[in-house]
Formats: C-alpha cells, sequence, structure tokens
C-alpha cells in the first residue's frame, strides 16, 4: 500500500469528494467533516441541487465532472436511508467513475438492512462494490478507526480500472 510521504514522514492528505443526501445525512456529513478535515486536503460540500439551475442531465454531469471533482482522487459516499433514491448521488457516482476515481461507500447507521444481510445502497455503487472496484466501510467503524479510512481510500485508488462498472443509465428522477 502506498501512503505518499512527506519528506518528514507525515502521510499525504488525500483531497476527497463527499457524496451524500444532504437533506436527510446532513449531520453525518457535519459530523465527518468535523472528524476527519484535518487528515484530508479538501471534504468537498457541493450541494448540486441548489448550486446548478438545468434540466439537462448532461450538463449537470459535465459541471459535477468540471467544477466539483476536478482535483480530487476519491469519491466517498455516505451512505443513508434515502441515498440509493437521489439522482444526484447517482450523477455523482456516475462522473467520479467517468474519471476513473476510486470509490469509498461509508455505510451510516440509518442504512436499511435487509433479513438476508444486504443493504440497500446505490445501484451504480453496488455494481462496482460487487466487481471489486468499490471499497466499503461502516461509520461506526471510521469512528474508532480513523486511519482506516485512509486505508479504504489508498485501496481504492490503487484498483484496477478494468474493474469499474458504469454501464447503468443515469437516474432521472429522485425515488
Amino acid at each position: 500500500m502506498n501512503h505518499n510521504y512527506f519528506a518528514q514522514g507525515a502521510p499525504t492528505r488525500r483531497k476527497v469528494f463527499v457524496s451524500y443526501h444532504h437533506h436527510g445525512d446532513q449531520a453525518y456529513y457535519d459530523r465527518f467533516s468535523t472528524n476527519f478535515h484535518d487528515r484530508y486536503e479538501a471534504i468537498t460540500d457541493n450541494s448540486l441541487e441548489r448550486k446548478i439551475d438545468s434540466a439537462s442531465v448532461d450538463y449537470i454531469v459535465r459541471r459535477i465532472r468540471e467544477h466539483h471533482l476536478q482535483g480530487s482522487s476519491c469519491t466517498l459516499v455516505l451512505c443513508g436511508i434515502e441515498t440509493p433514491n437521489r439522482k444526484y448521488v447517482d450523477w455523482e457516482i456516475d462522473a467520479s467513475l467517468n474519471q476513473s476515481m476510486g470509490l469509498v461507500a461509508v455505510l451510516l447507521p440509518t442504512l436499511q438492512i435487509h433479513p438476508n444481510g444486504g443493504t440497500n445502497k446505490p445501484a451504480r455503487l453496488q455494481d462496482n462494490i460487487d466487481s471489486g472496484y468499490a471499497e466499503w466501510v461502516w461509520w461506526s467503524e471510521i469512528i474508532a478507526n480513523p486511519g482506516l479510512l485512509l486505508t479504504k481510500i489508498e485501496s481504492a485508488n490503487s484498483k484496477s480500472k478494468t474493474l469499474i462498472r458504469n454501464q447503468r443509465a443515469r437516474m432521472q428522477y429522485n425515488g
């Protein structure tokens, strides 16, 4: 695993993009930002629904790519109960995969767990977990062991890009 060390031995601070359901999971993003702001160059909070006024999905995805993801090496998806139903989260994952960025799912305590033990995550994200491209971790694990998130990010960034699965049509509506 490559930790990209400075000459002084401190790990390089990764620039990451955080995708989440702003209305439902803002409190988790706020806690995430507070707990990890010293570890990463930037944790980006761009509420796209308020910033991009357009009906063109292609235009919005291009804006996501050019103005919100640029310079980030990895996208973290905070997965709560409503996350799979949010079109902007789907579009952010799509744009991230089109740029071959690392992808890490952070499973929040609100995530629905099915009787078979599975969880309800965004479909495009689940495709990439299934292919072995995306990493995932429980919220409680990164809060208890903050270094684990860096391990997941580094692992996600080192994955073969041939594992990327991004064939789904983009969501058109929130569920």
